[in-house]
Parts: structure tokens; C-alpha cells; sequence
């Protein structure tokens, strides 16, 4: 049985001679994995150069629940990205979120919440023309809200420190390593009002963004299991 859903491409995976293998997140099937032709055929309706990393495409997949990879019936564009093909900070960006994206979403049920946020941090992306330094940083910390880690970032007092262990600020220093200090704790502190609307108001320099986005992704290590180190991100410390 064939059904229609919306999807954002994560990446591509070499399967054999003929396929690659597209992970995909669709708004009613969660993360699927699905069989991509590698070739444009006369009577395919399947365009491989569709599936870049972050595209997003109205699809026509058949899906059975026992099945580790589905098959596509149709795929077209819901909208040209341009930008996000050829300017080389937003390539970066994209590159970056695709491996993170990759790592942090699992196989899971539907999810439109999520898909909705995706599409719309996609939609940002394009769109943005200046100032898309804490793109990713808004975007990471955005995300905890939809995988149910985001920390309680209320009660902040000065001079206070923040657990990542247990996800709040506290005024004790706790008894594990894994807590930010007084000065990172007050960038968290700012940071809880980020948005895609306000983010290029939040004037960093480069080492503290470098910082913010090394404890962030520590942050993810604490919270979800077998999360390993993101090896595109050294691409946006020269950038950022």
C-alpha cells in the first residue's frame, strides 16, 4: 500500500551498483530508510538528484512496518533551495546539520511536531541572508525541546552553575564533572531566549560560540545514547 507524505533528506548511503540508500525523515513515518535508484530512467518517477541533504520533497512511499528499507513510488520538490545549494556558508551549515541530524534522529514513529521544526529551521536557513552565525547554535538547542531533553533553564542566578548531568542551574557545585561554571552558565542563561527571529542579535565572539556549541553537543552525549563526535564541526569553527 502506497501512501503520501512530506520528507527532509538526512543522507545518502552507497548500497550497491544500482542504489543508494536515503535516509529520510517524513512527517508521518519518523526516520525511514529507503531504496534509491542511483540512474534517472525514461519510466522512473524517481529523480536521485532530488534527495540532497535538507531537501524537502513531497513523496509517494510504500511502507510496511516490518520492512528495514522502503521503496519510493514518486518524489518531486515542495520548494527550490536555492541558496542552500550554492552559497558556501549555508553548504557548510547544511553539511554540518545533515551528519548531526544523521546521529541524533533514530528510527521512531511520526513525529509532525518535529517534522515541523525541521522544516521550518530548513525554510530559516534558506531564507536568512545576514547573520546566520548561531544558526546551528539556535538550532541545537531548539531541537532538545522535541527529543525531550530540554533542560529547565529557569531559576538562573548570578554567579550560579548549570548540571548538565541533570539538566537545571544550581547554586551548589555538583559532585560529577559534568557541570558548566559561573561565566558559561550566564551564556546559557541568554541563550534560553534564542530564536530563529532574534538569533542575530546575539553578538559572540568566536571562541565563546566555539565553546557554547562544545558544551552543547556534550550536553546531547549526556542525554542520548551513542551519540559520537560530529567530525564536520571543525568546518564551522573556521567559519564562525
Amino acid at each position: 500500500m502506497y501512501h503520501k507524505t512530506e520528507g527532509i533528506v538526512l543522507s545518502n548511503a552507497k548500497y550497491n551498483d544500482k542504489y543508494v540508500i536515503t535516509h529520510v525523515f517524513t512527517r508521518d513515518f519518523g526516520r525511514v530508510s529507503y531504496l534509491l535508484p542511483k540512474t534517472h530512467g525514461r519510466r522512473s518517477k524517481i529523480n536521485p538528484a532530488l534527495f540532497s541533504p535538507l531537501s524537502i520533497l513531497n513523496l509517494e512511499v510504500e511502507h510496511l512496518p516490518l520492512r528495514e528499507i522502503q521503496r519510493l513510488k514518486e518524489a518531486d520538490r515542495q520548494a527550490l533551495l536555492y541558496d542552500i545549494g550554492s552559497d558556501l556558508t549555508k553548504v557548510s551549515l547544511v553539511f554540518f546539520l545533515s551528519e548531526f541530524l544523521s546521529k541524533v534522529l533514530r528510527e521512531t514513529d511520526n513525529n509532525e511536531v518535529l517534522f515541523d521544526y525541521l522544516k521550518q529551521a530548513v525554510e530559516v536557513l534558506e531564507e536568512t541572508k545576514t547573520g546566520l552565525a548561531n544558526f546551528h547554535l539556535t538550532f541545537i538547542l531548539g531541537l532538545t525541546r522535541f527529543l525531550g531533553i530540554y533542560p529547565n533553564l529557569e531559576n538562573y542566578t548570578k554567579g550560579c552553575c548549570f548540571d548538565m548531568l541533570n539538566g537545571e542551574f544550581t547554586c551548589r557545585i555538583p559532585t560529577h564533572n559534568y557541570y558548566l561554571r559561573d561565566r558559561e552558565s550566564a551564556y546559557l542563561n541568554e541563550l534560553s531566549r534564542i530564536n530563529f527571529s532574534n538569533m542575530h542579535l546575539f553578538n559572540m565572539s568566536r571562541s565563546d560560540r566555539n565553546l557554547i556549541i562544545d558544551r552543547l553537543l556534550t550536553y546531547y552525549r549526556l542525554h542520548l545514547y551513542d551519540f559520537p563526535a560530529i567530525k564536520s564541526l571543525d568546518v564551522l569553527r573556521e567559519l564562525f
